[in-house]
């Protein structure tokens, strides 16, 4: 069998803008699992909703109870009036157990094999989540949305911001960009990028000795990362619980390259 699913190498840059400036630069791998043929993939070290070195599961995504992924996706896509015939989500595994994703997305593309929406999966570290979906209303390259802000993500940020995102989507490299704004002007801007290559256990166990423990070294570098912007005194916006531990709503959609340069400058 021939898989769709993929993987993609390479790495996570951070750009904080203001109130003081701050980088980060991590070497990451991303899964692209196609949802048709997420159970199955027959691999000794890939597991479905199981144990193994590598391992999706379904209640990591979604809702938090689980329950099949491409059903929730399509009732997610329903209130943005969209469809989909295939669905891809790029996002981390779980290594030995464990995983945190602070973004997972899914390209949705129609029976055409045309790119119809796109949904960002923002967790927090208070098992918060929220799915921004943006419908994709044209063919054009790179895909440019923007999203207001509705979920807490750092104690560093405010929520009264925007997202502005630049996607090229998976093919044989992938690049997920997002610029974040307030009313100053751009704060913080955010990227993954990565090469793919076929998934199968001798990559697998590749991925496993040049990131080992990668999940894990994820969190830890977000509460190292935090610990070095308190140092240097960045100013802390307080947690306010959500509503709700799992929200989404239809986003602002597709835009033309003037108004994606215009409303984030």
């Amino acid at each position: 069998m021939t898989l769709r699913s993929s993987i993609y190498t390479g790495a996570v840059f951070h750009q904080r803008h203001r109130p003081k400036k701050h980088a980060l630069n991590y070497r990451v791998f991303c899964l692209l699992v196609d949802l048709d043929e997420l159970q199955d993939i027959k691999l000794k070290l890939f597991a479905h909703n199981g144990f193994a070195l590598f391992s999706v599961h379904d209640r990591d995504h979604g809702h938090l109870e689980g329950g099949n992924l491409k059903t929730w996706a399509l009732e997610e896509l329903k209130k943005a009036g969209r469809s989909a015939t295939r669905i891809q989500m790029l996002c981390y595994p779980r290594i030995l157990g464990y995983v945190f994703n602070p973004l997972t997305v899914y390209f949705c593309y129609d029976e055409d094999d045309a790119l119809t929406a796109i949904l960002y999966e923002v967790c927090n570290t208070f098992k918060e989540r929220f799915t921004y979906i943006i419908p994709v209303n044209d063919d054009k390259r790179p895909v440019r949305q923007t999203a207001e802000k509705q979920l807490y993500v750092s104690p560093f940020m405010p929520m009264d911001c925007r997202y502005h995102f630049t996607i090229a989507p998976p093919g044989e490299s992938v690049k997920i960009a997002i610029n974040e704004t307030d009313a100053e002007g751009p704060l913080l801007y955010a990227a993954f990028e990565g090469e793919r290559s076929a998934l199968s256990d001798r990559a697998l166990w590749r991925m496993f000795l040049r990131y080992p423990l990668m999940t894990v070294k994820i969190i830890a570098g977000i509460h190292y990362e935090a610990l070095k912007l308190v140092l240097k005194r960045v100013p802390v916006f307080r947690h306010h619980s959500s509503p709700a531990r799992v929200q989404s709503a239809v986003a602002g959609g597709a835009i033309t390259d003037e108004e994606f340069h215009e409303r984030k400058a």
